[in-house]
């Protein structure tokens, strides 16, 4: 719930404020003049102590007040009112996209290799503040970049690949997405997103366990398919992703920027993002609760 520059981390706790109101109210018809002492005690021997000074015709209203003051303020701390913090970007290593690139000869060498290196450059220029890595694969995997918030190393480093970086023949993009979630589990991350851009050469079992476990950890696994048919529609629908064809830049940025702090919100990690100032209403509840230990005159 938000107020403005205000957002209300917990706002069913207001709920409770006219239930406050409601007993304050309650309290106040308790409390007139002498309350039960009236009933409790000799009418003629109250008249003789309202003679004396010892009693107040009106009992004062002031402490309940000041005790009503503070509940209000307590609730209104519970709810916990937060403001957006300056330093969240210091948290962005909890959400990352590492790009999990098919550098076979299959792929390398079809006409479409430009259209496919294009796509992942957009995948980078679209990254905002989230850091980007990079593993190459062919019969093997390799880490191309690690993750990092420089995106202009990572994308001369995917401009570069070709059909001389991996020296492994094969195609095992298994071993990709494995290496792609060690990366994410090495830097912390907890809610990313992994790109396979592959023609879906060697998709299959051994790569749909690794979907699976991908998105165990948290993280989205999408496809940039060079015709990878069905295949790429299983192993994105598995992993929580979606498929893009080579034409598809806007739609793939358009995804990115969802990044991981709308799910990190979504889950358990908003104070990440937000800064309580509940506690801060609880100490200014302390200048009413003064009133309650306030000395009666003699």
């Amino acid at each position: 719930m938000e107020l403005g520059e205000i957002t209300l981390l917990r706002p069913l706790w207001l709920l409770a404020l006219p239930l406050v109101a409601g007993f304050g109210w309650w309290l106040m018809r308790q409390t007139r003049g002498l309350g039960s002492w009236t009933r409790a005690a000799d009418p003629a021997l109250l008249r003789a102590l309202a003679v004396l000074g010892r009693v107040e015709a009106q009992a004062s209203r002031l402490p309940l007040i000041a005790a009503l003051g503070v509940a209000a303020l307590a609730v209104l701390a519970l709810a916990g009112p937060a403001m957006e913090r300056r330093d969240s970007l210091s948290y962005r290593n909890l959400d990352g996209v590492v790009l999990v690139i098919d550098a076979s000869d299959s792929v390398v060498e079809d006409a479409r290799w430009p259209q496919a290196l294009t796509m992942a450059r957009f995948a980078v220029a679209g990254l905002g503040t989230r850091p980007g890595g990079a593993v190459v694969f062919a019969g093997d995997a390799y880490v191309a970049t690690d993750l990092t918030v420089d995106h202009l190393q990572l994308g001369q480093t995917v401009s570069l690949i070709d059909a001389e970086t991996v020296p492994n023949p094969g195609s095992r993009p298994e071993r990709g997405l494995e290496m792609a979630a060690a990366l994410m589990r090495g830097a912390g991350v907890v809610a990313g997103d992994v790109i396979l851009l592959s023609d879906g050469a060697g998709l299959g079992p051994a790569s749909l366990v690794q979907a699976e476990a991908l998105a165990g950890q948290g993280a989205r696994l999408s496809v940039i398919s060079l015709g990878a048919g069905a295949a790429a529609e299983t192993h994105a629908a598995l992993g929580g992703g979606q498929v893009f064809g080579l034409g598809d830049t806007d739609a793939l940025t358009a995804w990115l920027a969802e990044d991981g702090r709308t799910r990190l919100e979504r889950q358990d990690y908003p104070l990440l993002f937000w800064k309580d100032q509940g506690r801060f209403l609880l100490l200014l509840a302390l200048i009413p609760m003064l009133l309650l230990f306030r000395r009666q005159a003699a």
